[in-house]
């Protein structure tokens, strides 16, 4: 290890910034003697550019200079020249200590979105923290928001990339492993290069032009085509290549498990591309094809095909985001034909997104989605007959056990969301966000708890804090 030694123009540096090394905490004094480190060599790159650039003079005589007494520049006490000489050693050893840790190449960050949901059907109001994903239904007023979590990412010596994020009840791993605090567990390791990896663990979906985070989502709750149609994780191995503008990545895996049951070992096929179109705009594509669960009719895996196209554009203070999806799973669809045999699920749907910043920090935002569900009674992925999200053929009433009671129909009810918000940048870790929002469907499929009737139509109020670093 090579020690600082402090010249004449450290030591005058360090007169006009003094330092209090005993007040400071090490980070803080790491970035200051950086920084002064820094000063200090253009300052010295200037002086010797300038003794270079002097003409220099022909002696009459070969007669060697007298030395220049050079005093230590005023305000500088010799107490202050040993100080500094002693931090900019230690200094020296902290770099080589974190170089020498775990720590290096290592970055965490958290956040924590407390949210208010008002739900007219449900008749209920309140705040949503933590909430556990197995004593309630995974619903459009009861996603992924309220949650808190941490994320480690770590990058080893050769390009090698680790990532773990912790989302205690309210993540990917709550539904698909009893529980589990894990939503995402991923290695990344270059094959040829950073632009060619292989990737394997617990993957998040990622279809959509709407992510999992409260942080980098606009409003409260998610459009309808995340919550009834898109996966949940795939867990699995395959490749992410980088070629230009376009990342393509796909792997072969579970779908929405962890582990494969017994009389299960038919794989999964999840892919995902991206194309930048210039520096404002970008479109991507993704798809799913293989087997899945099929909890409409519990008849074990059935074959599923999901394919959806989605795309941005970002131009000063507005944002443009909209995505059409496709699905099909084989015997899933709630209604049964005229022999009492199993028909398959078939839908489609539309979402868009317009926002607008009325200043840096106050942006309006109003979402509006789309879900052809009529054929066969209806049927989403991993969903049947559902009075809380508006699903299935319409409801009569009550049956004897006190559930609702779908209609004998072959038309299922389409469904339609409406969104008006906004969200206000308080400070740079602190997100105010606001929306009211209005969910309908073509048949009576919400459930009013209150007075135990079923109408076409509901409203939700949700507002949340969203605190990150």
């Amino acid at each position: 290890m090579k020690a600082w030694q402090p010249t004449v123009l450290t030591l005058a540096i360090a007169a006009v910034f003094p330092l209090s090394a005993a007040a400071q905490s090490h980070q803080e004094l790491f970035k200051e003697l950086q920084a002064l480190r820094d000063r200090v060599t253009q300052l010295e790159d200037k002086l010797k550019a300038a003794i270079a650039a002097k003409p220099t003079p022909v002696p009459a005589a070969v007669v060697a200079p007298a030395p220049v007494a050079v005093s230590a520049p005023p305000g500088m006490t010799p107490d202050q020249q040993r100080e500094l000489a002693r931090v900019a050693l230690k200094v020296d050893s902290l770099e080589e200590e974190r170089d020498n840790s775990s720590f290096k190449g290592l970055v965490i960050s958290g956040s924590i979105d407390p949210t208010f949901i008002y739900n007219r059907a449900q008749n209920r109001a309140g705040f949503q923290l933590l909430n556990s994903a197995t004593t309630g239904p995974y619903a459009y007023d009861n996603s992924y928001f309220g949650a808190a979590s941490l994320d480690f990412q770590k990058e080893l010596e050769g390009g090698t990339k680790f990532r773990l994020t912790l989302l205690p009840d309210r993540g990917a791993g709550a539904h698909i492993n009893a529980g589990s605090i894990v939503h995402e567990a991923t290695v990344s390791i270059p094959i040829d290069g950073d632009e060619t990896r292989f990737i394997a663990g617990q993957i998040p979906d990622w279809s959509g032009y709407e992510l999992l985070a409260a942080s980098e989502n606009k409003l409260v709750t998610h459009n309808l085509l995340f919550d009834l149609i898109a996966p949940l994780a795939y867990t699995g191995a395959g490749v992410e290549v980088t070629r230009g503008d376009w990342v393509v990545k796909a792997i072969v895996g579970n779908f929405n498990a962890s582990k494969r049951e017994p009389d299960e070992n038919a794989p999964m096929v999840a892919y995902r591309a991206d194309y930048s179109i210039g520096e404002y705009a970008g479109i991507g594509f993704s798809g799913v094809h293989g087997k899945a669960a099929n909890f409409v009719q519990e008849t074990g895996d059935t074959t599923l095909h999901l394919f959806e196209v989605d795309g941005y554009w970002v131009r000063g203070d507005w944002t443009a985001q909209g995505q059409v999806s496709f699905g099909t799973q084989k015997n899933a669809a709630i209604a049964l034909d005229s022999n009492d045999g199993l028909q398959d699920a078939e839908w489609w749907g539309l979402s868009g997104l317009a926002a607008y910043k009325f200043t840096p920090r106050l942006e309006g935002v109003v979402r509006a989605d789309f879900i052809y569900n009529r054929k066969n009674g209806g049927g989403l992925l991993g969903f049947g007959a559902d009075s809380l999200n508006g699903i299935g053929p319409g409801f009569i009433g009550y049956d004897a056990d006190d559930a609702p009671e779908a209609r004998d129909s072959q038309r299922g009810a389409n469904r339609y969301a409406v969104s008006l918000g906004g969200n206000f940048r308080f400070n740079e870790y602190t997100l105010f966000k606001a929306e009211y929002r209005f969910d309908g469907a073509t048949k009576r499929v919400f459930e009013y708890v209150d007075n135990g009737n079923f109408k076409k139509t509901n409203h939700l109020f949700g507002a949340a804090v969203v605190v990150t670093f």
